[in-house]
């Protein structure tokens, strides 16, 4: 047999070839970062090596970080069928579970100095405050928002609060149709921090209930949030100090609300909290580039 037709049939670079981009190597990149925890650190570094590591992360491999880190918040967003869902945007669905957008000045909500983004080590993220920040006519939509992270502002002011959350199947929600219905006009110059699409102001179209004050201990009329046109939420608020008679009463309130929602079909349960395991703290530096930049 001749060295040609050798190479015919059996080139010496057909099984690496193969093994770069064919499933096999996407079943080994996941027994990897399944072993090490999905760690942030490794997946960012590993999406930068090339256009094809790239793809795959973005195809395959931060829906895989999504599902590790929130279960259960993910399995209510997709009803149990995670790969239906959310298509290209799960690197900025990674990005929402685990990044501080920061804030600036907007027209309804002023500060002195913006506060720049950062990364999180965890986020606790639940539906039952989700519930607060619809309105009445809303409250078939499931939503999950986060805690507010605080951002201290100074001495003689109240610190600034930065939340952000998701909508399950913002397309067909009522959130969406009541906007729409409104004629709400986008944003001109807001972009989501998350996927960069148009955005909403819920403040300009009236259509924040008295609840999302109370739950996230800020004054009325002291917040403003955003939800995009792919249902990513996104806000500031101010946290008003309490003290342990109006922490009460605050949750009381809270507890009014959940009654009050618990009759919509959709929501019949309790919220399910959810917490983001702690990452490394070396995990943090090298995410700029791959998460939060879009």
């Amino acid at each position: 047999m001749s060295a040609s037709k050798r190479l015919r049939t059996n080139p010496p670079n057909q099984g690496a070839d193969a093994g770069e981009s064919g499933i096999l190597n996407q079943r080994i990149l996941l027994l990897v970062f399944e072993s090490i925890k999905w760690d942030l650190h490794a997946l960012c570094a590993t999406a930068s090596v090339n256009h094809k590591l790239r793809a795959i992360a973005k195809r395959l491999l931060w829906r895989e970080l999504c599902v590790y880190r929130a279960p259960r918040m993910l399995a209510a967003l997709t009803d149990g069928v995670p790969n239906a869902l959310f298509g290209d945007s799960w690197r900025a669905l990674a990005k929402l579970m685990f990044y501080c957008c920061g804030c600036e000045s907007t027209r309804n909500f002023k500060v002195s100095q913006p506060s720049p983004g950062h990364f999180v080590k965890s986020s606790r993220f639940s539906k039952t405050s989700g519930r607060s920040f619809l309105s009445k006519k809303c409250r078939g939509d499931l939503l999950f928002v986060s805690d507010p992270c605080e951002h201290p502002t100074g001495d003689n002011e109240d610190d600034l609060g930065i939340y952000r959350g998701v909508f399950r199947g913002f397309m067909k929600s009522r959130t969406r149709e009541c906007l729409i219905r409104r004629q709400v006009e986008l944003e001109k110059r807001l972009r989501c921090p998350y996927c960069g699409f148009r955005v909403w102001s819920m403040t300009s179209a009236r259509l924040v209930p008295k609840s999302a004050a109370r739950r996230l201990g800020s004054s009325e009329g002291g917040l403003e949030y955003f939800v995009c046109l792919n249902g990513h939420l996104y806000g500031t608020c101010w946290l008003v100090p309490l003290s342990s008679d109006e922490d009460n009463g605050a949750a009381a309130d809270d507890d009014k609300d959940d009654d009050e929602d618990s009759s919509d079909d959709d929501l019949d349960d309790d919220g399910e909290d959810y917490d983001n395991r702690t990452v490394a703290e070396g995990s943090w530096s090298s995410m700029g580039e791959e998460v939060a930049g879009q």
